[in-house]
């Protein structure tokens, strides 16, 4: 093997940016799944009717009347960067064990070594491999291997104790229930998928998930949102099939013009709305649903530049809780920028107050 023979040259890293020191009971109207209880939308369609009538939004509301009226607030929460950090006890050492299991015992990336290569990567990892790999003369060959045995790894990392939660967190989780504030967890998004999204909210604990909603693709596809817009669910009729593909055409032709302007400007251009973007904001959507709040009432609570950029598109305030990967990141349409949990840092009391600082 042409790596095995291959020298070792040491890396000149940048030190590593210390690290810093997400749920009311889902109304039971509400869909947990797709499966599990009658489409929202075709319980919205009157029988005898060929048209669609949207369902009244849902509303938040006390689930006692002893008890007092929750605050008019939903709260959705990411999951990698804002539970738990998985960029830094996570990602690197998965990587480790891939290049073990693939023979490349000359590849050890220590904390300083992954920073430097984030940094100038911007945490594109097939990039970060391409910089190493041509650094230490190794082919990147092995790029789709190493990458499906860091996630395989991963996965093993987020159900194992060596991937903690981040400090606060789970005071935070319980003070929003307390407050009778309801909360989301959004699992439905991330770089490293579901499953391992779900592995860290298992660490809240059985007492914590029973009480808050966790927001998968099942969840985003058995949403109203998902139904009506995502076309899950429903049939489409010729005239809005119509419209979807006449604004195809016309992105289409924008993206032409921009990228016979950027040949000229020897740049490219993306203008068109990402596919991961409209990910993330039918997560965002089916969360404020789930959680029986408009979404101008809901707060992100983001470790993710996609979940800030996609709560910006559709006017959902957002406060972003900072990880080793986002440390010197800028989110300028952020309501609030913070390095943890309590204290100083994020707390309910300050988003109830909207005391954002």
């Amino acid at each position: 093997m042409a790596a095995a023979a291959a020298q070792c040259v040491p890396l000149r890293a940048s030190p590593l940016a210390p690290a810093s020191a997400e749920t009311s009971k889902v109304p039971a109207s509400t869909p947990t799944s797709s499966a599990a209880s009658p489409s929202p939308l075709r319980a919205a369609v009157a029988p005898s009717s060929g048209r669609h009538q949207l369902a009244p939004p849902l509303r938040c509301s006390s689930s006692s009347s002893e008890s007092p009226a929750p605050p008019n607030l939903g709260l959705l929460v990411e999951v990698e960067g804002v539970l738990a950090d998985v960029y830094r006890f996570g990602n690197r050492q998965a990587f480790n064990v891939a290049f073990q299991s693939l023979g490349l015992h000359c590849a050890n990336w220590t904390e300083p070594i992954y920073a430097d290569l984030v940094r100038k990567a911007r945490g594109d990892e097939e990039r970060m491999l391409v910089l190493f790999f041509d650094r230490i003369g190794w082919p990147t060959l092995l790029m789709k291997s190493v990458l499906r045995e860091k996630l395989k790894a991963l996965e093993e990392f987020s159900a194992s104790d060596r991937l903690p939660l981040r400090p606060g967190v789970e005071k935070f989780i319980d003070d929003a229930l307390s407050e009778g504030v309801p909360v989301a967890i959004l699992a439905a998004y991330g770089r490293n998928g579901e499953k391992i999204s779900r592995s860290i909210v298992k660490k809240l604990g059985p007492e914590r998930t029973s009480k808050i909603k966790i927001v998968g693709k099942d969840e985003v596809e058995g949403s109203f949102y998902g139904q009506l817009v995502l076309g899950k669910g429903v049939t489409s009729s010729l005239d809005e099939q119509l419209i979807k593909e006449a604004q195809k055409a016309a992105s289409a032709e924008k993206q032409r013009i921009a990228e016979e302007v950027a040949s000229i400007l020897k740049h490219s251009v993306d203008i068109t709305a990402s596919e991961s973007s409209e990910k993330v904001i039918a997560a965002l959507r089916a969360g404020s649903e789930y959680v029986g709040c408009d979404v101008q009432n809901c707060i992100l609570v983001a470790g993710s530049q996609s979940g800030v950029l996609a709560a910006e598109r559709i006017g959902m305030p957002c406060v972003v809780v900072r990880c080793s990967f986002t440390a010197r990141a800028e989110f300028p349409s952020a309501k609030a920028v913070m390095d943890g949990f309590g204290g100083t840092d994020l707390t309910v009391s300050k988003l109830l107050s909207k005391k954002w600082s």
